[in-house]
């Protein structure tokens, strides 16, 4: 199923045009078809929180979005799909087996935010116990806190080279938008 949508900037105006390939999950059975959906969304007063310290101790905030997120996902369960008509010149496959998540399936943010997760993890960062969307990675030269909204990312510490550090990481590890200094969350 393809979904079409407009994306539009923080000030309202169009971006562009959007179109999506979108499985069916509520089709899908559980203990069938998916097992674990939950996947933590920030809180907010984690997000005033990380908000409050980075602005009275002078920490610069950027932030990222990453494009496509839910596609990045590894999928644990075995997902057959129809194929959306003319995606193929000829009828040859009556199903599709997919190898990474798809919007629209029920296990799809989870999968997303385990590979996330894996992803910083690699890189020395710690998942805080009070809220599973912030990390943590302390150095000698400071702190970095990364808080993550879906796709949404904020970062905010004291110790510049790995703040840069990481971005490239996250460059190489997923599709990024650096989006600069926090403007909108």
């Amino acid at each position: 199923m393809g979904i079409f949508h407009k994306a539009h900037f923080y000030d309202g105006s169009l971006d562009r045009y959007k179109a999506r390939l979108v499985a069916l999950g509520n089709r899908q059975e559980y203990g069938v078809d998916y097992e674990e959906t939950f996947a933590p969304v920030a809180k907010m007063t984690t997000v005033r929180l990380v908000l409050a310290i980075a602005a009275s101790q002078g920490w610069p905030l950027r932030q990222m979005d990453v494009k496509n997120a839910f596609l990045h996902g590894d999928l644990k369960e075995e997902i057959y799909m129809t194929p959306p008509s003319g995606l193929f010149s000829t009828p040859s496959a009556d199903v599709c087996k997919l190898k990474r998540s798809l919007y629209g399936l029920k296990q799809a943010p989870r999968a997303w935010f385990d590979k996330f997760r894996s992803t910083l993890i690699s890189f020395s960062f710690v998942q805080s116990q009070y809220d599973s969307s912030l990390f943590l990675c302390k150095t000698s030269k400071g702190i970095v806190l990364l808080l993550i909204y879906v796709d949404d990312i904020v970062i905010t510490g004291t110790d510049s080279t790995l703040i840069s550090q990481l971005q490239e990481h996250l460059h190489q590890s997923f599709h990024m938008k650096d989006l600069g200094h926090l403007q909108y969350f």
